[in-house]
């Protein structure tokens, strides 16, 4: 093999092993401005400083390095000062607009974890377990593996069974809580004698939220038909895309 092909072999499996910054693109359908809170897991860099006001069809991105984990979610109803803090009606969390933390719920939550060079493939979900306050959808755009949309499109605040809603100061159902949160027993929370995946089954809460969206998270053990993954790829995650009823 001529040194030249060589050279240019070894700088394709070079470049090919390299992780690349992956770009989200997060667009708000809402009728409503929503304040974008994300935070980061194991030390990963935080994204524009934990949160922004998105107004009704904005656009922005935000990059990821390599390795990055964290998670998205949409506040509702929020009111800050001139120094940034302020309450959330739904989605809340410490740190103001800035947050520091995770949402509190109940709130839509999508969750990611990118690949590195190693291990070049992004694992992604979009959970209601904990509630749900807008509605959400991950589109990979391109990239290999399964890539599959993940997402709860249904306004479920429509359909929130009447014990779980959330209801603001004008009368309005504006977040659906889970089970865990209103009722605290075990049988919904997947804990004590329901902590295995053998012994904490869907209830009927969850099945309404997994009907609704059954490629969302709606209960601690849901994994095999929620986690997605693809590789070489950015995002579009879009806040209250176009409902299904």
């Amino acid at each position: 093999m001529p040194p030249t092909t060589i050279s240019s072999l070894v700088l394709f499996l070079f470049l090919g092993s390299v992780a690349t910054a992956t770009v989200f693109t997060l667009q708000n359908s809402c009728t409503q401005t929503i304040w974008l809170g994300t935070v980061s897991r194991n030390g990963a860099a935080l994204l524009n400083s934990g949160g922004l006001s998105m107004p009704s069809g904005s656009l922005t991105q935000l990059t990821a390095p390599a390795g990055w984990s964290g998670s998205f979610w949409a506040r509702t109803g929020c009111n800050f000062d001139s120094t940034v803090n302020g309450k959330c009606a739904t989605g809340d969390c410490a740190g103001g607009l800035n947050c520091t933390s995770g949402g509190a719920p109940p709130a839509t939550v999508i969750n990611f974890t990118i690949g590195t060079a190693n291990n070049n493939k992004d694992l992604y979900d979009v959970s209601v377990m904990d509630g749900y306050n807008v509605g959400v959808g991950v589109t990979p755009d391109g990239g290999s593996g399964d890539c599959d949309y993940a997402g709860c499109i249904v306004d479920l605040n429509r359909s929130c069974p009447k014990e779980l809603q959330v209801i603001d100061n004008s009368g309005s159902v504006v977040a659906c809580k889970s089970a865990c949160a209103v009722f605290k027993t075990a049988e919904f929370c997947c804990t004590g004698d329901h902590s295995t995946p053998q012994s904490c089954k869907p209830t009927n809460y969850s099945e309404l939220f997994k009907s609704a969206c059954p490629s969302a998270y709606s209960y601690a053990y849901d994994d095999n038909s929620t986690t997605q993954s693809c590789s070489n790829t950015n995002y579009t995650i879009s806040f209250c895309p176009v409902f299904k009823s």
